[in-house]
This record gives C-alpha cells, sequence and structure tokens, in this order.
C-alpha cells in the first residue's frame, strides 16, 4: 500500500475506514493551522535576542526571509494541487528525488518536529515561570508534554479545534497589540508616549547599528521563527476540501508575514527603543511592561505560552504522521502503520512524545541554554526539508514542461525561477551557520544525523532491495 492509498479519506471506496485518515479539518481549522503555523515562539521570544543583535534591521530581515517563504510555500502549493497527500514533503521528495531521498526527508522532517517540540515546551516553562518562579522548568515542561500527547491521541477533530483557538488567541493579541502601540505613538498615552516615535527605528546608532554583517547573523533565529508554515502541507490529507483550502491558506500567507511579523516588530521597536531588549526576555512582554498597561505583560505572557502549546501541539500531529508515511514506504517499522480507533496515528505520536521527553531532561539539566541548543538543530532539519520541498518542484515543473506529468492547479508565480531563488537563499543561510561558532553544532548534529540515517538505509536496502526500487506515484480523488 502507498501513502498516497493510505491517504484515502471515506470517500474512497477502494479502502476500508481503518486504513485511511479522516478528513476532520474543515476550512475554518485549516486556515488557522496556517496562520498559527506564522506566529510561533521563535517570534515571541527569539525576537528578544536578535533585536540585541541586529537592532531595528531586524524587521528587514524578517520581511526578507517572508518572501523566501513565500515562495517556499507556493512551491509545496504547486505539489499539493498536483498530488495531494499526508507526509508530503517526504512523498516529493521520493516521487521526484528517489526512494531514499523521501527517506531522508521524512525522518528528518521528523527530527525537526521533535526538536521543535522540545524547544517550544522550554518556551512554555520560561513563560510559566514569569507568574511561578519556584516551580521548576523541567516540571512545568512535563506536564503541558502529558496534557498535548492526550490531546493528540483522542481526534484530528480536536487537534484542529485546539489549534484553532490557539491561533486565534495569538492573532487576536497581536492585532491588539499593534492597535495598542500604534495609539502610543499617535496619541501619546501611557508611560511609554513621551518615548515613543518612529525615530526610534535610526534614532539609536541607525537602522543597521550593528552592521549590516551582524544583522545578517540573525537570519538563522528569524529561519526558525518560521519553522511550521509548511504545516499546512501535511494538513493535505486530512482536509474536507484541500483543492479549496489550501490555496487559500497559501495565498494569505504574504499578509499575515506582513502583519504579524513585520508589523508587530516595527511597533514594538517605535515604541521601546532597540538598546532595551535582550536574549530571554520577550519583546511583546517587555513592550508592554515599557507601556504600563495593567496586567499588560501577564496577558502578553499567557499569549506567547499558547504560541509554544501550539507549536507543540502541532509538532505531535505532524510527527505521528510523518513516521506512519515512512512506515508505509517501508522505511519505518510496520507497527506505525497502524491507526487508532479515533483514526490517529497513535504510536507514533507515542513515539515521538517519549523522544520529545528529552527536552525536559534537558530543562533539568541545562535550563538556561535548553532554548538555543534545540533551536539551531530544528532550523537546520526545517532547511533540508524546505531545500526538498523546492527541489522537488523544480524537477516538477520540468516534468511538466515535458509533458511526463499534468499540470497543477494552482501554479506558482514564476515558475521554478522563484525557487532557485529560495535554494541560493537556504543554501546562504546554511553558511551562516557555519560561520557562526554556536550555532555551528547543529551541523555536527546533522552530519551525525545523516551518518545515522545513511547506515539505516543501507541495512533496510539488505532486508528489503525493492525499497530503492522507484514507485509510480498514486493518484487519488480529493474534494
Amino acid at each position: 500500500m502507498t501513502s498516497a492509498q493510505v491517504d484515502k479519506g471515506p470517500e474512497n471506496t477502494s479502502g476500508t475506514s481503518e486504513e485511511g485518515y479522516e478528513r476532520g479539518l474543515g476550512s475554518r481549522q485549516v486556515q488557522m493551522i496556517a496562520i498559527g503555523g506564522a506566529i510561533g515562539v521563535g517570534l515571541f521570544l527569539g525576537a528578544g535576542a536578535n533585536i540585541a543583535k541586529a537592532g531595528p534591521s531586524l524587521i528587514f530581515m524578517y520581511a526578507l526571509a517572508g518572501v523566501i517563504i513565500f515562495f517556499i510555500m507556493r512551491a509545496l502549493g504547486e505539489l499539493l494541487l498536483y498530488r495531494p497527500v499526508s507526509g508530503s514533503f517526504a512523498e516529493y521528495s521520493r516521487e521526484f528525488l528517489g526512494p531514499f531521498f523521501g527517506y531522508f526527508t521524512g525522518w528528518t522532517y521528523w527530527l525537526m518536529w521533535v526538536v521543535t517540540g522540545m524547544a517550544e515546551l522550554t518556551a512554555a516553562a520560561i513563560y510559566v515561570n514569569y507568574w511561578f518562579p519556584h516551580i521548576p522548568q523541567w516540571v512545568t515542561a512535563l506536564v503541558f508534554l502529558v496534557i498535548l500527547f492526550g490531546v493528540n491521541l483522542i481526534s484530528v477533530k480536536l487537534f484542529g479545534e485546539l489549534e484553532f483557538w490557539f491561533s486565534m488567541v495569538k492573532v487576536t493579541a497581536l492585532i491588539g497589540m499593534i492597535v495598542i502601540g500604534l495609539g502610543v505613538l499617535t496619541f501619546g498615552f501611557s508611560s511609554a508616549g513621551d518615548t515613543a516615535a518612529v525615530s526610534n527605528l535610526w534614532a539609536f546608532d541607525g537602522f543597521f547599528p550593528k552592521g549590516v554583517g551582524s544583522s545578517l547573523m540573525t537570519l538563522q533565529g528569524v529561519m526558525f521563527a518560521y519553522l511550521a508554515v509548511e504545516l499546512v502541507g501535511v494538513t493535505a490529507g486530512e482536509s474536507e476540501d484541500p483543492e479549496k483550502t489550501l490555496p487559500k491558506a497559501i495565498n494569505t500567507l504574504p499578509w499575515r508575514i506582513a502583519l504579524f511579523y513585520v508589523g508587530a516588530l516595527t511597533v514594538i521597536l517605535c515604541v521601546v527603543k532597540w538598546t532595551e531588549f535582550g536574549e530571554g526576555v520577550s519583546p511583546f512582554v517587555a513592550a508592554f511592561a515599557k507601556i504600563g498597561i495593567p496586567a499588560g505583560a501577564g496577558i502578553v505572557n499567557f499569549v506567547v505560552l499558547t504560541a509554544a502549546l501550539s507549536s507543540c501541539n502541532s509538532g505531535m500531529y505532524s510527527t505521528g504522521r510523518m513516521l506512519r508515511n515512512l512506515a508505509e514506504s517501508g522505511e519505518a517499522p510496520a507497527v506505525f502503520k497502524k491507526l487508532s480507533s479515533t483514526k490517529t496515528p497513535a504510536l507514533g505520536i507515542a513515539v515521538s512524545v517519549a523522544f520529545m521527553g528529552i527536552g525536559v531532561v534537558l530543562n533539568y539539566i541545562v535550563p538556561e541554554k535548553a532554548f538555543g541548543y534545540v533551536t539551531s538543530v530544528a532550523t537546520a532539519a526545517g532547511i533540508w526539508t524546505w531545500l526538498m520541498i523546492l527541489v522537488s518542484h523544480v524537477l516538477y515543473r520540468r516534468a511538466v514542461d515535458a509533458g511526463r506529468l499534468p499540470a497543477s492547479s494552482f501554479p506558482a508565480p514564476g515558475g521554478a525561477k522563484c525557487s532557485y531563488v529560495a535554494i541560493v537563499f537556504l543554501l546562504f543561510v546554511t553558511g551562516l551557520i557555519a560561520y557562526d561558532a554556536d550555532s555551528r553544532v547543529c551541523l555536527y548534529v546533522m552530519a551525525g544525523w545523516a551518518i545515522a540515517l545513511g547506515i539505516g538505509w543501507v541495512a533496510l536496502k539488505s532486508r528489503n532491495p525493492q525499497i530503492a526500487e522507484r514507485r509510480e506515484p498514486e493518484f487519488e480523488k480529493v474534494g
């Protein structure tokens, strides 16, 4: 059975209901999952350290990276409407680059979300410490891990509903922050009114206060903030009407980036001068504390807590689906194929959660460094995933131009040209990671991961030589 077959929902007649996922994610939920994926802890927590490194120029870095992310998502969108499948990145790598790349991409995306889950649990524990500093970080991280695990086991509808409300909290709060910040700038109310000004963007040593080079070095952190925007692709196999919901979710990405990243950071850096931000402190919490709104900082802290839990929730969702996709292709233990009575890959989720538990251990051993360690590894794994999406898209467009494959109903603007630009950009960011001594360790981790996967691939081929053979993709009716 191929993963394309596995992804068939209740409308299919070729498989039993036990074989396929439930198409339980409606348009409302897919839209908010896509929006929530673009608003994560990388913005709420990681932006503080990046502001200290780059000053106001961080706004430009988010805008630049946002353009590249849109190129990636339009490339993914074209592939999704050509063949919507759950575990899409691994499937497209498998189809266009070969079985080994599908295997490598699937396992690396799984690693990315496991590690991201660790980062989000760490961030959530830091946020809870704002109210309860006496509670150890590892205790909070463990409690949240168990709660979200239970949610993901129940049903995809409950996951979608929880993610909808998580995202709603984040969106509402960010819009509120922007409106309040604009009010401070316009009317001068609050304790920040006397110093709030648009000139704060250049008044303190210019727009690039630490130099262009220092600003570019923040791109690795900026890219981490955008991890999870591709999650909408994983939902393809469980969306009620992917041909309508997926293009809409992807096409709204530019305004989400413009509003929630560029807009929010611009307002905050106008209200509070960039020199007042630092590592380990959310710029949003700090800005509200500066404005002096009663309980404002506590409210924002609750919002950023929901952002962390939202991302961890998404991580559990996607890791279970990716393990099942790998199992269906013979690249993971067959036991991961099984779905529970509620149509969830329960065992895959459970194993992923067990590995996320390493984050709890890190919070116990090195609570002050846990977030930095895991975000760099997650970024490296995410860059690989994005590169595979782009390369697959380039090869798909070549096949369409040659008449070997049908055209997608959602073609990327500019064809493969934008994908080439995005590939060059991601390779540049990888070079920056290699240059930075603090983040370089993630490349060593990825090298070790590649060696381990290579050994696993050799073992798989020795047991089942057919695993290395290319297979024709199977198409399913969707919508």
